[in-house]
C-alpha cells in the first residue's frame, strides 16, 4: 500500500521532532521546511497528500504560501496550524478553503486525528453509509411488497431517495446498483398501483386519495394564505424529489421548512396537463369543454402554457376568492432580474405566482445538446447541475432578498422526470402526440401488457380530438418508440431524461412551505 506523505512547514519545526516521529511510527513519510519559498519548491518537485501550514512565519505568511500552492495543486488538503487565536485569520482561512485549523500547541494525536479525517473520511463514510444500507435493505424490501396506499408510496419514495443521496458519499458503486435494482423493483410495483387505483382518485366521492394537481391550489396553497404575510408559490418546471431535496438544502439557514408533502401528478405528467390543472384546479377535459380558447389539443402547433394566468383567475372567480395576486413566468436570468427588481410591488400582494423553467429547459437541451448530455449523463450530475443553477440563479437572489420579510415561500413542481431504457415499440398516424411517455391518437397499435392504456379518456378527466381518441403511458423507465426506424430513435433517446408517464419520479411531486429565520 502506497504511503501518505505530508508536508509540514514551520519556522520553529526543529522543535517538532516529537510530532514528526510520532507521524513516522504511524507509518507516513513527512517532510519539512521552515518558510512558504521552500515548501513551493517542494510542492512543484514532489507529490504530496497533505500538507501543514504555519499561518506566522517571517516572510511570506501561511496564507500567501497557501495561494501560491493552490495555483499549483488545488487538489491537496492544506491544514493551517497558528498560535494565535484569531477571528479574521481564521476567517481568511476559511474563506481560502483550508482544510482545517489547528491551534498551537498541538498535540501528536491532534495532528493524527486531522490526518484521518481529511484522507480517510471518505473511506469510513463509504463503510459506515455501506453498513447502514445493508440493515436498511430488507426493510425497503418490506415497504414494496407491502405498499397499499398512497401514504405508503410517498414514504417508501422517500426513503429511496434519501438513500440516494447518502450513497453518493460512498465510493462502493456496488451498494449504489443494489439500490438502482431496488427502485426499479419499487417502480415496477408503484406502476401497478396508479394502474389500480387512478380512475378512483379521479372520483369526487372518494376520499382517501392523495392531493392531485388539480386539487393543489385548494387542498394546500389557498389554505396557507395569511393576513398580512405574503405568500409566493414558487413552481419550478419538471422538478423532482432528490432536486428539491439537493436545493433545499442551500437554504438553510436563513428559511425554515415548516412542512414538507409529497403531491401526485395527474396523468399525462406533462406540462401541458399538469400545470393547466394546477392553476386552472380543473382536470383537462373540463378545461377544453367549458373554456375551449384555453385550452389547446396536442396536434395543434400553439404553446400549450400560454393561458395560465387566465385559467388562475377563472379559478379565483369560480371559488369567489378576492385575494391581491400576480402571475410571472421567468425564462431566463434577465427575466428573473426584473422580478426581483419588483419584490417591494409584489409584497403587496396575498400570492405571487413565479413559474421558472430552467430544468425542464434543461432536460430538453440534454436530450438535444451533446455536450449537456454528456454533463447530466446521470440522476446525480442531474441534481448537480440543477444546484448550480439554483445558486447562482436570480431566483436565489430573490429569496436571499424575500427573507428580511414576513412572507411564506411555498415550493412545488408540477412533473418530474425519468431516466429513460426500454423502448417500447408502437405504432400510429401522423396525428399521434410526439411525447416519448404518453401516446394519444386514434389509431394507436402496441402491446397492452406493455402500457398503461385508457380508452374513455373522459374518464381520467382527458380531451380528446375524436370519437376513437385513447391515451396509452409508458410504465417505470420504458419510452414509447415508432416502427419506423426503431433501432436509430431507441438508441438515440435511452437515456434521455423523459417526462409524461408513470413512476414515482414523474409523479411524486414536492411541495414545501417555508418561511424565513427570523
Amino acid at each position: 500500500m502506497k504511503k501518505i506523505r505530508i508536508l509540514w512547514t514551520d519556522d520553529e519545526i526543529d522543535t517538532l521532532k516529537s510530532h514528526l516521529l510520532f507521524l513516522k511510527g504511524k507509518g507516513y513519510e513527512v517532510d519539512t521546511c521552515s518558510n512558504g519559498n521552500d515548501a513551493i519548491d517542494l510542492v512543484h518537485q514532489n507529490t504530496y497528500d497533505i500538507i501543514f501550514l504555519d499561518e506566522s512565519m517571517p516572510g511570506m505568511s501561511g496564507i500567501e504560501t497557501f495561494g501560491l500552492i493552490r495555483e499549483f495543486r488545488s487538489d491537496i488538503p492544506v491544514i493551517m496550524i497558528t498560535k494565535i487565536e484569531d477571528e479574521e485569520i481564521m476567517e481568511r482561512a476559511i474563506g481560502s478553503e483550508i482544510a482545517d485549523y489547528l491551534i498551537k500547541p498541538v498535540k501528536p494525536n491532534q495532528i493524527l486525528l486531522a490526518i484521518k479525517r481529511i484522507l480517510d473520511q471518505r473511506r469510513l463514510v463509504t463503510e459506515k453509509t455501506t453498513i447502514d444500507y445493508r440493515q436498511e435493505f430488507s426493510r425497503i424490501g418490506n415497504m414494496i411488497d407491502k405498499a397499499r396506499n398512497h401514504r405508503d408510496w410517498t414514504e417508501l419514495y422517500r426513503k429511496i431517495t434519501f438513500w440516494e443521496s447518502e450513497l453518493e458519499k460512498s465510493t462502493d458503486s456496488g451498494m449504489t446498483e443494489i439500490l438502482k435494482l431496488q427502485e426499479n423493483e419499487a417502480n415496477n410495483a408503484f406502476s401497478k398501483f396508479v394502474m389500480n387505483n387512478y380512475l378512483m382518485w379521479l372520483d369526487p366521492d372518494v376520499e382517501d386519495k392523495p392531493v392531485l394537481s388539480n386539487t393543489l391550489f385548494t387542498r394546500k396553497i389557498f389554505p396557507s394564505v395569511q393576513p398580512q404575510k405574503s405568500l409566493f408559490f414558487i413552481l419550478i418546471d419538471n422538478l423532482r424529489f432528490d432536486q428539491w431535496k439537493t436545493i433545499s438544502a442551500e437554504l438553510s439557514g436563513f428559511y425554515r421548512i415548516i412542512e414538507e408533502d409529497l403531491y401526485f401528478s395527474i396523468l399525462p405528467t406533462a406540462t401541458q396537463y399538469s400545470r393547466n390543472a394546477i392553476f386552472s384546479g380543473l382536470m383537462p377535459s373540463v378545461i377544453a369543454t367549458i373554456q375551449p380558447e384555453l385550452w389547446i389539443n396536442d396536434d395543434e402547433e400553439e404553446g400549450k402554457n400560454t393561458f395560465e394566468e387566465e385559467l388562475f383567475k377563472n379559478q379565483l372567480i369560480r371559488k369567489g376568492l378576492k385575494y391581491k395576486w400576480s402571475y410571472n413566468k421567468i425564462r431566463g436570468s434577465q427575466e428573473g432580474k426584473k422580478i426581483n427588481e419588483k419584490i417591494r410591488q409584489l409584497l403587496d400582494n396575498d400570492i405571487n405566482i413565479l413559474v421558472y423553467n430552467f430544468v425542464d429547459m434543461l432536460s430538453h437541451a440534454r436530450t438535444e445538446i451533446g455536450l449537456i448530455r454528456d454533463l447530466a449523463n446521470d440522476e446525480r450530475a442531474y441534481r448537480s447541475i440543477t444546484k448550480s443553477w439554483f445558486i447562482h440563479s436570480p431566483l436565489f437572489e430573490l429569496l436571499g432578498a424575500l427573507s428580511s420579510h414576513p412572507v411564506r415561500v411555498v415550493f412545488s413542481t408540477d412533473h418530474g422526470t425519468i431516466r429513460v431504457q426500454n423502448p417500447i415499440k408502437i405504432v400510429g398516424d401522423r396525428r399521434t402526440s410526439s411525447n416519448l411517455r404518453y401516446k394519444m391518437g386514434r389509431n394507436l397499435d402496441y402491446n397492452p401488457r406493455e402500457v398503461f392504456e385508457i380508452k374513455n379518456p373522459e374518464k381520467a378527466g382527458l380531451p380528446k380530438t375524436n370519437l376513437t381518441s385513447k391515451y396509452i403511458f409508458a410504465l417505470n423507465k420504458d419510452f414509447l418508440v415508432y416502427q419506423n426506424n426503431f433501432n436509430y430513435y431507441a438508441g438515440y433517446y435511452k437515456d434521455t431524461f423523459q417526462h409524461g408517464g408513470i413512476s414515482m419520479q414523474e409523479i411524486m411531486l414536492p411541495i414545501a412551505f417555508l418561511e424565513p429565520v427570523s
